[in-house]
């Protein structure tokens, strides 16, 4: 007989947060959902007790990169996580899960292992890889504590990248023909995982992320045929990208290599039901 999962997710209205409470509502035998707005200083009196697990996916990321956004990204991403676990701590939660991400590795890193040390290029990445260690401390036999490192997550409605290089199919018309390798991960793959992960009730740190590795330019191809889109591809620039994506943030982030070895994100249960493709299809039928 399964034991109902009481999940608390902290961070209301978040893009993560809000999908994986509609996916693990699918199964109200199994888990029972509520979450909590980390913006109204009143969350500090919130009653943890009654809860197995606490997702922290309250964070900033994608906003700026201005030093004058440093203290807030530590202020939200670092100490608000710290304190929100300290909580679930005392208050007795057993499991604790920690949204992290791939940021907290250097850009200049193409391959990445679990052997593969974190060296955030920003405070963003920073601010989060010092919440981990912090967090990691306070793990003990009665308080698992899990650290999840996802790639770009993309799906329907997010904000990320995935979809700023969306315009680009409707307004531009035309792409480098420049192939790279990249993980992301499709939000319904993500949410799949976390299941498992409350539902093993696993410790430590992971690298969760589609199937197989993509590219730029594949998910400009798949977007543009799913979306009926015409886009011309051309190699003319490449040598031009090569040189650039060492010395420019955006060119290297565009099209340089940036990935988790496979085999370190496929250690526990089936939850890479979605490839490039068949989300790219999910998602065109979500937005008709």
């Amino acid at each position: 007989m399964n034991h109902l999962k009481r999940v608390l997710i902290t961070g209301a209205n978040s893009y993560v947060g809000t999908n994986v409470e509609k996916w693990l509502m699918k199964e109200p035998d199994k888990y029972y959902v509520e979450t909590l707005d980390m913006k109204d200083p009143n969350w500090k009196n919130f009653n943890f007790s009654k809860f197995d697990v606490v997702l922290h996916v309250a964070g900033i990321a994608h906003v700026s990169t201005k030093k004058s956004m440093k203290d807030l990204y530590f202020k939200v991403n670092r100490d608000l996580a710290i304190e929100t676990a300290q909580k679930s701590k005392d208050s007795g939660i057993s499991h604790f899960i920690f949204m992290s991400s791939m940021i907290v590795y250097s850009s200049h890193e193409s391959r990445i292992t679990v052997d593969t040390t974190p060296n955030p290029d920003n405070f963003y990445g920073l601010s989060k890889l010092q919440a981990e260690s912090a967090i990691l401390k306070m793990q003990s036999d009665k308080f698992i504590v899990t650290i999840l490192r996802p790639p770009m997550i993309y799906g329907n409605k997010s904000k990320g990248n995935f979809h700023k290089l969306v315009k680009i199919v409707r307004s531009v018309h035309f792409f480098p023909n420049y192939i790279n390798k990249k993980s992301i991960l499709y939000i319904n793959n993500l949410s799949r995982f976390l299941s498992i992960i409350i539902t093993q009730e696993c410790r430590g740190v992971y690298y969760p992320q589609n199937p197989d590795y993509t590219s730029t330019l594949e998910i400009i191809k798949e977007y543009s045929k799913t979306s009926n889109y015409k886009v011309y591809f051309s190699r003319v620039f490449n040598p031009l990208i090569k040189l650039l994506s060492k010395k420019i943030t955006i060119v290297n982030k565009l099209f340089g290599d940036f990935y988790y070895d496979i085999d370190d994100s496929q250690k526990i249960g089936f939850y890479q039901e979605y490839n490039l493709t068949t989300s790219i299809v999910e998602m065109e039928e979500m937005h008709d």
